[in-house]
């Protein structure tokens, strides 16, 4: 953590750097975060935001970095990330696009589907597409948030009738988080199509989880049409301890895993991940994943559906990798405004240039953290866009600012943040203080060995010295 000797020190080089260089290839938006930031002059915050972006614009001689993954534990480069004659990429497709590689299997078959609002092909929802195709569907299950994605985070789902088809509408969250012989009594084939955003913690890979169990329970045939990964073009956090297994973590892998749902449905059945304590000889799911077209993990893809109410915008998908960290503190993420995962801050931060108070709002948030009070704090849509992304790792300084200015440091984190961390030496580091590269080294280990395990099971090309493009 920066003190005031070393926040001064960066300033000076700042000053020095701005009298003998010239301007700095930043742009207004990035100007603009500076100017948000200054409130935080001389705290521990000023330091880590003014680092962070001058490591970007490369004008610190030592940036902070992690340790870097060894190229052996990643696929080869890609060769189709860049067009030889320099031609724009082909359009990425859905596996929802390639209706001729599913529909075969779904003729003459009872269909269940698993879908909410982004489960769509073009702008027609899948249900609707195949519904004009002659697929029999007998049943809709649907994860957190609802079938037509009006339901705030964490909300109670019930089934109901789709009021537009008249199907069946099934909640898998709650208490009833798998599909049962009941659910499936009327289904020969599940359809998977949802729309993921690449963390651990991101509830529809547990949907995913408990789909595949239940369907290799009951015998029935799984198909995954797979969907672009936003955040698929890192890895970083620590990987999840079986013990802290939740609804927010299922598997032993890391925070952001890098994989798309049909990559990590194949990494669940050949790893025996489906095996429990109540089913340890559970045999793998019969599934069938329909892959994207013309996708790379280090290609952007931009969501054309919000895939939850409180990740509207593709720069809050990029901070969701972060941001949600703080769902197990006493930050507010944005919650009940405008900007969910956009922004952070609290009352008691009193220094924040940005300001909001969080207020119920319906299908979002109707209970945010710290309702009609003001919070100080940062936004962070410009820090997405001009930062984030090229940074490549979950941004734990903004973890460890926050709990240095808490007044009351041991009310900083509730039990909720072991879960999400997957381990509980995150919070201890965090209390030690112990460095963000110190972090990220005691993280290499468990990311190396979970590159090279999910290697065979990779749909598409990645290369972790591109980024996006």
């Amino acid at each position: 953590m920066a003190t005031l000797k070393e926040t001064a020190e960066i300033a000076k080089r700042i000053i020095f750097l701005e009298k003998e260089l010239p301007p700095l290839p930043m742009n207004r938006n990035a100007m603009n975060l500076i100017q948000d930031t200054t409130a935080f002059k001389g705290s521990s915050f000023n330091a880590l935001v003014i680092l962070a972006l001058q490591t970007f614009c490369g004008l610190l001689a030592h940036p902070i970095q992690a340790q870097p993954i060894s190229a052996s534990t990643t696929q080869a480069k890609p060769s189709n990330i860049v067009a030889s004659n320099n031609q724009p990429m082909p359009a990425i497709e859905v596996g929802a696009n390639n209706v001729n590689a599913y529909l075969p299997l779904l003729k003459n078959k009872r269909v269940g589907i698993v879908a909410n609002p982004t489960s769509t092909i073009g702008k027609t929802h899948l249900i609707d597409t195949l519904k004009a195709l002659g697929v029999n569907i007998t049943g809709v299950f649907t994860p957190e948030h609802g079938f037509r994605g009006d339901a705030e985070n964490g909300a109670h789902i019930n089934n109901d009738i789709d009021p537009k088809t008249g199907l069946k509408i099934i909640s898998l969250y709650g208490k009833h988080v798998k599909p049962t012989a009941e659910d499936l009594k009327l289904m020969d084939v599940v359809v998977f199509d949802i729309q993921d955003v690449g963390t651990r913690f991101y509830t529809y890979l547990t949907t995913l989880h408990y789909v595949m169990q239940a369907c290799a329970d009951h015998n029935k045939a799984l198909i995954v049409l797979d969907r672009p990964n936003p955040n698929g073009f890192y890895v970083d956090g620590p990987v999840l301890q079986l013990s802290l297994k939740s609804m927010v973590g299922v598997h032993p892998i890391p925070i952001v895993h890098g994989m798309t749902l049909g990559e990590l449905a194949k990494m669940i059945n050949g790893e025996g991940w489906l095996k429990d304590s109540l089913s340890p000889k559970r045999k793998a799911c019969k599934l069938t994943v329909v892959a994207c077209k013309n996708y790379t993990h280090n290609r952007i893809f931009p969501l054309p559906v919000p895939p939850s109410p409180n990740l509207p915008t593709q720069n809050a998908i990029y901070l969701y990798p972060t941001l949600c960290l703080l769902e197990g503190t006493i930050v507010s993420m944005g919650r009940g405004t405008d900007k969910p995962f956009e922004c952070f801050g609290a009352p008691w931060l009193k220094q924040g240039t940005y300001t909001f108070v969080p207020k119920a709002i319906q299908g979002k948030s109707l209970n945010p953290p710290y309702l009609g009070d003001t919070c100080h704090g940062v936004l962070l849509t410009n820090f997405a866009s001009e930062f984030i992304i090229s940074y490549k790792h979950i941004y734990i300084e903004w973890l460890f600012m926050l709990y240095q200015e808490c007044p009351d440091k041991s009310k900083f984190f509730n039990p909720f943040f072991d879960k999400l961390a997957g381990t509980p030496q995150l919070k201890q580091q965090i209390i030690q203080g112990l460095k963000p590269s110190e972090i990220r080294d005691s993280w290499q280990l468990g990311i190396t060995q979970f590159m090279q395990v999910r290697k065979p099971y990779l749909l598409y090309p990645y290369d972790p010295n591109i980024g996006l493009n």
